[in-house]
């Protein structure tokens, strides 16, 4: 392999690198990181909050990280990225304006991607380059796989070059592996919020377009058809959407009620 290429890690450690672990004090960031991932309390931390918290205990876990980014993969909109300092949000940045980088190339060949000179890297010359001028050297770019395929990328960065070495590789394969299900969990506990949400909207658009059409029907005894129809003229003679002409008919018959009823 080039010494300008980054290097691909097989995801399942070997025998060597099982002897690669680290120190005790490596071990010990390791668990950790680990053990506040284990505490991490889903449904009390909004989606980014849970993400971003994966990612802090991602520095804590793997050695010589200066921060870490999360992208979580959202097929029906648009991605979710986190960052644990300024530093590696410019990072993120930069692979998004250049359509290259490490997260880039972990998230879609499902790979993990060491690099320890950015700016010497030919498969992301701009990028690399970029990012070395901002003193960001090293990375170690983790897919987040699950049953489904890869729900995601962790992205370790620091400022040293080649500060990540087979121990610190080895460290954050292990360290992603739980890190993927608690990703995947908070990605389908938020999907589920979003649903309920949506139902409770459309359950309350319903209810408004429903008395609407009632008000409607009192006052000129036309058919429940009818109603709609004459909501569906309203809101496109008014420019406006049909719940907010049948909340604009509501309010007005309940302020027609009020005001009959003041001495």
């Amino acid at each position: 392999m080039s010494a300008n290429r980054p290097e691909t890690l097989t995801v399942a450690p070997s025998p060597r690198s099982e002897r690669l672990v680290g120190t005790s004090d490596d071990l010990d960031d390791l668990r950790v990181g680990l053990d506040a991932l284990s505490g991490l309390a889903m449904g009390r931390l909004s989606l980014t909050d849970t993400l971003t918290a994966v990612a802090t205990f991602a520095v804590q876990a793997v050695p010589g990280a200066d921060g870490a980014g999360l992208t979580l993969r959202e097929d029906e909109r648009a991605d979710v990225v986190v960052a644990t300092s300024s530093f590696v949000a410019e990072v993120d940045a930069v692979q998004r304006e250049f359509g290259q980088g490490p997260c880039l190339t972990a998230l879609t060949e499902g790979r993990v991607v060491r690099s320890g000179s950015l700016g010497n890297d030919e498969e992301w010359r701009r990028f690399g380059s970029k990012v070395a001028r901002m003193g960001v050297h090293s990375v170690l770019a983790l897919p987040l796989q699950t049953a489904e395929g890869a729900v995601g990328v962790l992205d370790v960065y620091a400022h040293a070059k080649h500060a990540f070495d087979e121990r610190a590789a080895h460290l954050g394969r292990l360290f992603a592996v739980p890190a993927s299900i608690a990703v995947q969990n908070a990605r389908e506990l938020a999907r589920a919020t979003r649903s309920v949400e949506q139902l409770e909207r459309a359950l309350e658009e319903r209810g408004s377009l429903e008395r609407a059409v009632g008000i409607l029907m009192s006052r000129s005894g036309c058919t429940r058809e009818e109603g709609l129809e004459r909501l569906r003229q309203l809101s496109q003679d008014q420019h406006a959407k049909l719940t907010t002409v049948a909340d604009s008919i509501v309010d007005e018959a309940v302020r027609r009620a009020r005001a009959r009823r003041s001495p």
